[in-house]
């Protein structure tokens, strides 16, 4: 048995996540204190009360999304002594796996991806820009259909979940004419996510340059654990080449698709999920039948999950 756990992006975070767990184990106020220590304001607040519009704000929900999924990752360790092989992430994600392989400091990386989140924000102005999810068309129609729409502005195939569902982004009059383009192609569903940023696109690239320039203060250690990243589907243990990837993830695609297919390919039979949501659990049944996945959200899921690796092992 080879075991990865991978970690949610944006579009996982809800109130009250986590608040079942943190019942359970102080490890979860620990880590959201930690988190509020870094960023200036308490964010176990935001996430236990709202307003939700806020914690809905790019800035706010990428140190939310990455604290959860550490704080999860902490109850584990506390559980079960069983250790992953592999790490990964979705997009966001990516940070959360390197603090877990001990690549990334926790508050050093709070403090980054809040940052990451007001360079996404200030380089495409709220109302610019937009993301859509196209369902039932393999990559190549989608991207075809993107090249089409590009007369309108900036439009890419920008996260490839899963066999036939495909996010794309970019400029709000080019997104919603390949909306159109898919939905005559006969796609199942072409539809506007609630994102006020278009994430992986050329519209990025502003970003990905202040991201950069962060990244240079920033320590970054060969992680314990490969991390497995979005943008070269490999891991590496060059702090240099780390942050360049950090970096570029901002405006290229989100390879997940590939990213499970490697980790199966490694010998990754089980798969845990960390963080809120299932999105990921729901995304490896479709992408390799023979990967199980868990996803570990709450005191239920997380016993589960311990059971059924623990019986495994």
């Amino acid at each position: 048995m080879s075991l990865a756990f991978v970690f949610p992006g944006q579009g996982s975070q809800s109130l009250t996540m986590l608040s079942d767990l943190a019942v359970q184990f102080p490890e979860v106020q620990e880590t959201f204190s930690q988190a509020s220590d870094a960023l200036g304001y308490d964010l176990w607040d935001l996430v236990s009360n709202g307003p939700v519009e806020e914690l809905n704000q790019t800035d706010k929900t990428q140190p939310a999304m990455l604290a959860a999924g550490i704080a999860v990752w902490r109850c584990w360790q506390k559980t079960t002594d069983i250790k992953p092989d592999f790490f990964a992430g979705h997009s966001l994600g990516e940070y959360s796996a390197l603090v877990a392989a001990g690549a990334l400091d926790f508050s050093d990386a709070i403090k980054l991806v809040a940052q990451r989140g007001q360079f996404m924000q200030k380089a495409v102005p709220a109302g610019k820009g937009a993301m859509a999810a196209i369902l039932g068309l393999d990559d190549d129609s989608v991207k075809a259909l993107c090249d089409e729409a590009a007369a309108l502005g900036v439009v890419e195939a920008v996260n490839f979940n899963s066999p036939g569902q495909v996010v794309i982004a970019g400029a709000v009059n080019a997104v919603n004419k390949a909306i159109d383009l898919a939905k005559e192609q006969g796609a199942k569903r072409a539809l506007l996510l609630p994102v006020s940023v278009p994430s992986h696109c050329a519209l990025m690239k502003p970003a990905a340059e202040n991201l950069a320039a962060a990244l240079t203060i920033i320590t970054v250690e060969s992680p314990l654990t490969p991390v497995v990243h979005n943008v070269s589907v490999t891991s590496s243990s060059d702090s240099d080449e780390i942050k360049s990837l950090l970096a570029q993830q901002l405006h290229s695609p989100v390879r997940w698709v590939e990213t499970v297919q490697y980790l199966a390919q490694q010998g990754v039979d089980k798969i845990v999920e960390c963080g809120p949501g299932k999105v990921l659990a729901g995304l490896t049944k479709r992408i390799d039948k023979s990967v199980v996945a868990y996803p570990v959200l709450d005191t239920a899921t997380l016993e589960k999950a311990v059971k059924a690796l623990g019986e495994t092992s």
